[in-house]
């Protein structure tokens, strides 16, 4: 059998979109599952698009993410230049174009913008130009008098117009397309460049790719693919194509939606190897229920004849809970790390941040959550006295009054504000009084922080900070609840 190799194939034009990291991701994992080689290679024929810095974001993600590429640009593998600039520089996709124009299963086109124009027709709903084969019997003599002149010109693949194509997907079966729906597609451009279509398939033959992992919108393309590897007598490659990625809404995941790139998720505070687990579920899924995947569980378990050719729904809730999994599964230390930014953006005054960090830890679902968390710490918001009000804990506002005012004096004279002896006192008190313990400790939390949820209990809060203003809130709690 032949070893497995597939390939990335990026342009550089801006940040990662969330689909193309799950095609990086299928195919390292389709190829690293068979023990066979990932290769990256920079598609930038497009020359209109590239953009400045976009090489060094591809490089970047991929470290991150921890598809490491067998062979690339900075990896010779032996079948480079790894960069279709360079290979067209080389005259890789003219020498094969010419090969077709030999065979008569391409032709050069010298129509020009206004001709092209012309032949405009809609396709449900969608304005396209299907060209009309006007330069496909032109002469010997007329091409070369064309080229002497210095007209500009293209080069199209002479497409059957009678009979079907046919070809086999292994995610969506076998799709057969009506040669008259196929246009004539430009392999080389007026400016010299390959078209994508034209260079990856050069390019896939050459460099001995034999699974292409690409995304369902390339499905009505295929078919010229084919035609290609045919006219020059190439094996055809397994295909795989995966499932359209649509928002909640079920439109097609947009770079406006604010979640759609790898960069985006990364500064809205999900962890790398979150990202990476949910979005191997994006049109796949495993045989049991398992969720929660390393890249190497990843690569052992992954079979592409579990994809799916339903679109997959980005869930950003998902994700949130799945992040908040990876969170709390985090080295404590790493953790301080990377949550410190976000304590001190909302703490300003001397608190002890390791221990605030101990508290949110398992209560946040990415980094950002910490600082609306413990801004209490800080400064108690303004807050409703109905929060006093608790059918479980049989509280309200009158109640909590009263619980307040008993409980004031206990809280002055108590020396210790460590934890453990806030509690002790507290629970000797509820003893005392024959109270439940969640009819004291409700209007404590309340009156300390201000809050509905807070991510600790309140001796924990007022160890935190301190003896005197933990005095300081509870008396303003009795006020505001003697006003009400």
């Amino acid at each position: 059998m032949t070893n497995v190799k597939t390939r990335f194939a990026p342009s550089p034009t801006g940040r990662m979109h969330v689909g193309n990291l799950r095609t990086a991701l299928y195919a390292y994992l389709i190829a690293k599952h068979e023990g066979g080689s990932f290769m990256l290679r920079i598609e930038d024929t497009d020359q209109e698009r590239f953009m400045e810095g976009a090489l060094d974001i591809i490089y970047r993600t991929l470290e991150k993410t921890g598809l490491k590429h067998d062979e690339g640009p900075d990896k010779d593998g032996g079948v480079g230049p790894y960069v279709q600039s360079e290979r067209n520089a080389q005259g890789i996709y003219l020498k094969y174009a010419k090969q077709l124009i030999e065979q008569g299963d391409a032709y050069y086109c010298f129509c020009d913008k206004e001709r092209l124009e012309s032949l405009k027709t809609t396709v449900a709903g969608k304005e396209i130009v299907v060209y009309d084969k006007h330069c496909l019997h032109l002469s010997k003599e007329e091409i070369e008098a064309n080229m002497a002149a210095g007209k500009p010109y293209v080069i199209r693949i002479n497409m059957p117009t009678e009979g079907t194509t046919s070809f086999e997907d292994e995610i969506y079966g076998t799709i057969t397309v009506p040669n008259e729906e196929l246009d004539d597609m430009i392999l080389i451009k007026s400016d010299g460049y390959p078209t994508y279509n034209f260079a990856n398939v050069v390019d896939d033959h050459l460099m001995g790719i034999t699974h292409v992992v690409r995304g369902n919108e390339y499905l009505s393309s295929s078919p010229k693919y084919n035609h290609l590897y045919e006219a020059f007598g190439w094996e055809v490659p397994v295909y795989v194509h995966c499932p359209l990625i649509t928002d909640e809404e079920h439109k097609k995941l947009s770079k406006r939606c604010g979640h759609s790139s790898f960069e985006d998720l990364v500064e809205q505070g999900f962890l790398t190897e979150a990202i990476v687990n949910y979005v191997a579920l994006l049109g796949w899924s495993p045989e049991n229920n398992q969720e929660i995947f390393s890249l190497e569980e990843l690569v052992k378990e992954f079979n592409y004849h579990h994809m799916s050719k339903s679109p997959a729904v980005f869930d950003v809730q998902k994700l949130k809970w799945m992040n908040g999994e990876y969170i709390k599964k985090m080295d404590d230390d790493k953790f301080y790390e990377m949550a410190e930014p976000f304590l001190k953006q909302a703490l300003k005054k001397d608190f002890d941040l390791k221990k605030i960090a101990g508290m949110v830890k398992s209560r946040i679902e990415i980094f950002p959550d910490i600082v609306d968390m413990i801004s209490f710490f800080e400064e108690v918001p303004e807050y409703d006295a109905a929060m006093y009000t608790h059918k479980k804990m049989k509280t309200n506002a009158e109640t909590s009054l009263s619980v307040l005012k008993e409980i004031l004096p206990v809280l002055e004279t108590q020396e210790d504000y460590s934890n453990d002896a806030l509690y002790a006192a507290l629970v000797e008190f509820v003893k005392e009084k024959g109270y439940k313990n969640g009819y004291v400790m409700w209007p404590i939390r309340t009156a300390v922080s201000g809050k509905q949820m807070t991510p600790a209990g309140a001796t924990e809060i007022m160890e935190i900070i301190g003896k005197e203003e933990s005095i300081k809130r509870i008396q303003a709690a009795i006020e505001k609840l003697e006003n009400c």
